[in-house]
């Protein structure tokens, strides 16, 4: 898992609340195993028309938006269902946070355990975010736990063992191969 320290890159609003993980990833997306290649779905039926054409009227798909690292959503999102491929699409589209008024729990652990990182700040904080310029970048700064952009910083709360797992890149994988050789002294016995 790629670490998440400090990281600077632009911002792209999607104010919407109750951003459900269907229309994060369609159902009709999941037949992969592997964790990548779902961020040409993202959003799928907003990004696309019907011919599967790029839809104009949606955010993701104006220029200006391109290549944007943070999203800037409303409350409650990733709700619905468990998948964890709602998280593997944003992380393979680009995305490196998404900053929400709240994120469902199974969402949350799911982006953390796939070095996405859930940022829930008030709305206040989420409505000057999402007016910046698009081209205007803002920063992320995990281990002092700050968002910082035009001028203002904004702080975040984040759980410590995330946070260490999150700044170090481990996955579980690799916090399990940390005991490698005591696992190995044990199969040893």
């Amino acid at each position: 898992m790629q670490a998440f320290t400090q990281h600077t890159g632009t911002t792209v609003p999607l104010m919407n609340d109750n951003i459900d993980t269907d229309q994060i990833i369609p159902k009709s997306f999941l037949k992969r195993i592997e964790k990548t290649g779902f961020g040409e779905f993202l959003f799928d039926e907003w990004r696309y028309l019907p011919d599967r054409s790029l839809n104009p009227d949606f955010i993701l798909n104006e220029p200006q938006y391109q290549g944007a690292e943070f999203l800037i959503s409303g409350d409650n999102f990733g709700s619905g269902s468990s998948r964890e491929h709602a998280a593997w699409a944003l992380a393979d589209y680009g995305f490196r946070a998404v900053i929400a008024g709240s994120f469902s729990d199974i969402f949350y652990m799911n982006a953390t355990k796939n070095g996405l990182l859930p940022i829930v700040l008030p709305l206040e904080a989420r409505q000057k975010l999402a007016a910046l310029p698009a081209d205007q970048a803002i920063t992320v700064d995990l281990p002092n736990q700050q968002v910082i952009a035009d001028g203002e910083t904004y702080e975040f709360e984040i759980d410590g063992t995330w946070k260490h797992k999150l700044v170090n890149g481990l996955d579980d994988i690799a916090i399990t191969l940390e005991y490698a050789d005591a696992i190995g002294e044990y199969e040893g016995k």
